[in-house]
């Protein structure tokens, strides 16, 4: 995989580029190297996938997954290009609130290791855009929750306000709400 980190928008969140291989036939990358990834400080055991087509002008998010089953995703674009945006939800971390957002395209083929903790959203940039997750718990509707991908509070800098968006992310949260009962908490050093 010969994989690197790029850059480390928040505090655990890192954006990571892989070596790809490409000629006129077309390319070949590793996306997936256990041992390559734990060395950069991607944490946990991934136990499922998750694949998933928005059209254009979606906005998904800012959803997570919180205790008992709190959920890490390696995230990678398979087609288009979106804004993938991350928010620390851990109360007592000092970027707690803060938002971070990358480009990741199937042209670039970067990758973002989101730990649990963040929430995590992104507006398609294109037409079409796939996305694949790569998750260290298993999906629980009991555990996930979303905070407002539009709230004032955390100010994100989306690239459109007039979204496509689910009715359970229009229903998300607002941050000040979650910040009175947060499903984390930063423990320093961790």
């Amino acid at each position: 995989m010969e994989a690197r980190v790029l850059d480390r928008p928040l505090p655990g969140v890192l954006l990571i580029e892989g070596r790809c291989i490409g000629d006129a036939r077309g390319f070949f990358m590793e996306t997936f190297h256990r041992e390559e990834l734990r060395a950069l400080g991607v944490e946990g055991e991934f136990v499922q996938d998750n694949h998933s087509r928005s059209e254009g002008r979606v906005i998904r998010g800012l959803h997570y997954q919180g205790p008992p089953a709190p959920m890490g995703k390696l995230v990678r674009t398979t087609l288009g290009r979106i804004l993938d945006v991350v928010v620390d939800l851990r109360a007592g971390s000092p970027t707690f609130g803060r938002w971070a957002g990358v480009e990741l395209s199937a042209e670039n083929r970067r990758q973002l290791w989101i730990p649990p903790g963040f929430g995590h959203g992104f507006a398609n940039l294109g037409d079409a855009c796939e996305i694949q997750y790569r998750c260290t718990a298993y999906w629980s509707a009991a555990a996930e929750g979303c905070v407002a991908w539009d709230d004032p509070d955390l100010g994100v800098a989306w690239p459109f306000r007039d979204a496509l968006v689910s009715a359970r992310d229009a229903r998300g949260a607002r941050f000040a709400d979650y910040a009175r009962n947060p499903a984390f908490r930063w423990k320093e050093g961790a």
